[in-house]
């Protein structure tokens, strides 16, 4: 074998590329940095030309071990009528997997297929593959709002059920940009992300003119901030709402709802109470989203120690924020919700931190799928994510709680009595859905998901559904709240939806799903050549060892018949004992 590979090196090059037929480690050695394999010096054409190029590298991988790892690099395969590359490379510093040369002291050798060739191409670095898609998000994303029109606004005043009605979708192009990026010395990236809204009416049932009668939350809101305060204030506050014309609903266009309208009481807070609102001029639920930014993000940008890519280190310089009442739940965990590790199992989790939400996050597994003939595993949230802390403990930081299923959001809320949930109250207690007339809670459409490439962390579909509640009761001495029962009145939910589509999507595919089958099956075409190429040189020295005893021991066979001739020296010594014959 040794005087085989010898000669031949890229044929145990081929075998030990194929499926890791298992080799001594001297036949390993003897194999060349770099093999060139068939075809030699000939021209393209004839039998065509396979050339394989097989670059191994093997370092100390203590407890003497060698590990070289090897992975297959699509981009260098090329299939055509007279050529056919196939390189494979093998680098040291790789993740052992399925792909890598491994080699022990005992001299056996077998390879694998190493994952982390991935990890240079999804880290965050200008260098990498992945890096523009991380500063502009090729998928679009699109927010779809729908609200919950009042029908009867008079009847709640005087004590009666609510009813409501829901409107929508109202849709809007989302836009998204990082901006100010800036890499650190400690291994993080630092940026801002800027978003933006665009009405979208072929995609929406309504206009941003409809009007929806909706609870009016900053006079109910003051009206439960004064619930303790003096009789006198109370009766200060009704009459300024009555000279302001302000009452417990109001009629607005969704325009104004989402992006903010004028109003007198505002301008009456911010001029005698400065600096108790959070905004001025404008109120809209949307307001502040619009050509804003989420904060200032520092994620972990992979390059150093790639455990902790896309981690998020800080968010406004703190890594932990203040609005609520344990280490526990004022953590900053897990991405900032666009991309996450690779190399995700069922029992990954995903976790981000929502600005939006001043919380983190956390989703589960729940099955595998496939979107656009790519894998994918589906993570969604869990019963617990918005229980109160009777039902879930560790959410007893959240707390005041009300029933479970909802979060108190008032302390990062400008504290109005908003509570987060899903929309229709899905997975909540069903007195909260039961209060509300109109309400129809069921998972298909109100439970949100992400839908993550595994291998590469990348989402490919996305819907996050939450929804905006607002907590209104009657308080003594505010006339506006009259005979208002305690509810929670849902106002409006939205949906947050991303799929990647088009080009991109084409790309994934060829990419990660594509390629990665045509190298599957590229390992069995390339054994089978191995096997061929290492039978052509034994074929070759048993013809030459044949041709060689042909020569040394000539064959009588060959020659053509004749009679003996009598001057052959043994038919000399036979004759001379006999007669002679007489002459005639």
């Amino acid at each position: 074998m040794t005087s085989l590979t010898s000669k031949f090196p890229w044929a145990l090059a081929a075998v030990m590329c194929g499926l890791g037929t298992q080799i001594s480690g001297a036949e390993l050695s003897a194999v060349p940095a770099t093999c060139v394999l068939g075809g030699g010096g000939r021209k393209a054409g004839g039998w065509g030309r396979v050339q394989l190029r097989l670059l191994m590298s093997f370092q100390p991988g203590g407890s003497g071990v060698s590990v070289g790892r090897c992975f297959l690099n699509p981009l260098l395969v090329v299939l055509d009528f007279s050529a056919c590359f196939l390189s494979r490379y093998c680098e040291p510093g790789f993740v052992r997997g399925r792909g890598a040369a491994v080699v022990d002291t005992s001299g056996q050798a077998y390879s694998t297929i190493a994952p982390s060739y991935k990890t240079l191409n999804v880290r965050i670095d200008p260098n990498s593959l992945s890096f523009n898609m991380w500063k502009e998000i090729p998928v679009p994303f699109y927010l779809s709002v729908y609200f919950f029109n009042i029908v009867n606004p008079e009847g709640i005043i005087q004590g009666q059920k609510p009813q409501v009605q829901e409107r929508g979708p109202y849709v809007y192009r989302e836009f998204r940009h990082k901006s100010n990026i800036t890499f650190n010395n400690n291994d993080t990236v630092s940026f801002l992300e800027y978003r933006s809204y665009q009405f979208q009416p072929d995609k929406s049932l309504g206009q941003e003119s409809d009007y929806i009668v909706m609870p009016n939350i900053l006079v109910l809101s003051a009206s439960m901030m004064m619930e303790n305060r003096p009789g006198l204030l109370k009766l200060m506050m009704t009459l300024a709402f009555s000279t302001l014309g302000q009452r417990a609903f109001m009629n607005r266009t969704v325009g104004e709802i989402m992006w903010g309208y004028d109003d007198p009481l505002i301008h009456l807070i911010n001029q005698y109470f400065p600096n108790s609102l959070p905004f001025k001029g404008k109120f809209g639920l949307f307001a502040e989203l619009n050509n804003s930014d989420s904060g200032l993000f520092t994620v972990f940008t992979g390059v150093k120690n790639f455990s902790r890519i896309h981690l998020v280190d800080k968010w406004n310089g703190v890594s932990k924020v203040n609005y609520w009442h344990s280490d526990q739940c004022n953590m900053i965990n897990g991405t900032s919700g666009q991309m996450w590790a690779p190399f995700m199992t069922p029992e990954s989790s995903l976790e981000f931190y929502s600005p939006e939400a001043c919380r983190s996050m956390k989703l589960v597994y729940k099955e595998q799928g496939v979107f656009g003939g790519i894998p994918t595993f589906r993570f969604v949230a869990p019963s617990t994510l918005f229980a109160n802390g009777s039902v879930y403990p560790p959410n007893e930081g959240f707390c005041p709680c009300r029933e479970s299923g909802i979060q108190n959001v008032s302390t990062c809320r400008f504290n109005a009595p908003l509570f987060l949930s899903h929309p229709h109250f899905y997975n909540a207690d069903p007195v909260l859905a039961e209060a509300v007339s109109g309400l129809h809670p069921n998972p298909k459409e109100h439970s949100l998901f992400l839908d993550i490439h595994p291998v590469t962390g990348i989402p490919m579909n996305c819907s996050v559904k939450l929804q905006l509640s607002l907590f209104l009761k009657s308080v003594k001495g505010i006339g506006q709240t009259g005979n208002i029962q305690p509810v929670v009145l849902p106002l409006m939910w939205f949906e947050e939806s991303g799929a990647m589509e088009g080009e991109t999507l084409e790309t994934f595919y060829i990419q990660l799903v594509l390629m990665p089958k045509v190298l599957h099956y590229a390992q069995y075409v390339l054994l089978a050549l191995g096997c061929v190429l290492l039978l052509i040189p034994i074929i070759y020295q048993i013809r030459s060892q044949g041709s060689k005893d042909a020569i040394s021991q000539p064959c009588l066979a060959t020659q053509p018949d004749q009679l003996p001739s009598p001057y052959t020296p043994l038919l000399q010594d036979s004759l001379r004992g006999q007669p002679t014959s007489p002459k005639v």
